[in-house]
């Protein structure tokens, strides 16, 4: 993919996850989302990171022992920001190619298309990912290097979008729409049954 339409991809979720963070009442900004241990509000403030300095994490990466997850939820459930602040944040990053430290252009993409389910799905909203959009993001979770790599593919599986020309593994083939694979691979909770496989195994 090339750079102007992944940053188009990237740009188009940003304002559409401010736009709906500024439209939720309080209540909602309480609810669990798909992050364990997250609210909807803390899957804000974690995006408000996108565009994070190094002096703006090296405290909470020294204090969380340089350990990726622990920061993360370090910075997002201790982040000061106000639900207006974090509405805010976010609206202003559309159309900035600007990027926290040693990440790839494709870790805002990640980010933005699965943080998006994270908010929605518990909320009972339902966000369409563009397929090729889900697939760019899918390659780069399964490519990324260590020690950035936060997740690992079950094996004896085959993953077959089937909205788009993709698959991935080898085994048992589970058809899905592309969406609900990546966020399969970014360890959200689906089953084969919901994903296409017939049956109720988590995968």
């Amino acid at each position: 993919m090339d750079s102007d339409t992944l940053w188009g991809h990237i740009d188009r979720e940003r304002a559409w996850i401010a736009d709906l963070l500024d439209s939720l009442s309080e209540e909602s900004w309480e609810v669990p989302s798909l992050c364990s241990g997250w609210t909807v509000r803390d899957v804000g403030a974690h995006l408000t990171f996108a565009q994070a300095r190094v002096r703006d994490i090296l405290w909470p990466a020294i204090r969380t022992g340089f350990r990726y997850n622990a920061m993360a939820h370090y910075t997002a459930v201790h982040s000061p920001l106000t639900h207006d602040e974090i509405v805010a944040k976010i609206r202003s990053f559309v159309g900035s190619r600007r990027k926290a430290p040693m990440i790839s252009d494709y870790e805002p993409l990640i980010d933005t298309l699965v943080h998006a389910q994270d908010i929605c799905r518990p909320l009972g909203i339902d966000r369409q990912m563009l397929p090729d959009a889900a697939a760019a993001a899918a390659d780069r979770v399964l490519n990324t290097p260590w020690p950035l790599s936060l997740w690992k593919p079950k094996p004896g599986l085959r993953l077959v979008a089937t909205d788009i020309d993709w698959s991935y593994g080898e085994g048992t083939v589970v058809h899905a729409p592309m969406q609900h694979l990546l966020l399969t691979l970014t360890g959200r909770t689906y089953t084969s049954a919901q994903l296409g496989g017939g049956t109720s195994a988590p995968i």
